[in-house]
């Protein structure tokens, strides 16, 4: 189960940060780059429809499979025509869930968990369904919380 406090995205601000565009190697390393010629500002790049984007934090943990965790930070756009297989927050039954949107050949929708502890939620006339909107980006913490037992050192 994934509940989600919502919060609406404030893009009037600007913070323009260095940028490494010729990028991060994540292979085998490379000479360090001698400066940072580019500035980035996290608004502009990642949201596109600030009068419809909100943000969410995850609990809970049905879509662990895809390393959506618990404390993720999600970008949501309302302003988005889901499609298949798209990331999105649903309304079903009055609650909020996070789950991959299948929509099948005989016109049915599937909500899809990534975490196999969970079933899919196969969408009926009788539910009272909405997707609420798509999420465009997942931003996580990737430092590890002092006392991690799990570290594969």
């Amino acid at each position: 189960m994934i509940t989600l406090q919502l919060y609406a995205a404030d893009g009037s601000s600007h913070l323009e940060l260095e940028y490494a565009d010729s990028g991060i190697r994540a292979g085998f390393p490379s000479p360090a780059q001698d400066y940072i010629s580019e500035s980035i500002d996290l608004n502009r790049t990642l949201i596109r429809h600030p009068a419809s984007t909100f943000y969410a934090k995850v609990a809970g943990d049905s879509m662990s499979g895809e390393g959506i965790e618990e404390g993720d930070l999600l970008i949501i756009d309302r302003s988005i025509e889901p499609e298949h297989g798209d990331l999105a927050v649903c309304c079903l039954d009055g609650e909020f869930t996070l789950k991959r949107i299948c929509f099948t050949s005989r016109d049915r929708i599937i909500l899809m968990p990534s975490n196999r502890r969970y079933r899919p939620i196969e969408v009926t006339p009788d539910n009272d369904f909405i997707v609420w909107g798509v999420v465009t980006y997942t931003i996580k913490a990737n430092r590890r919380r002092p006392g991690h037992r799990n570290q594969p050192w």
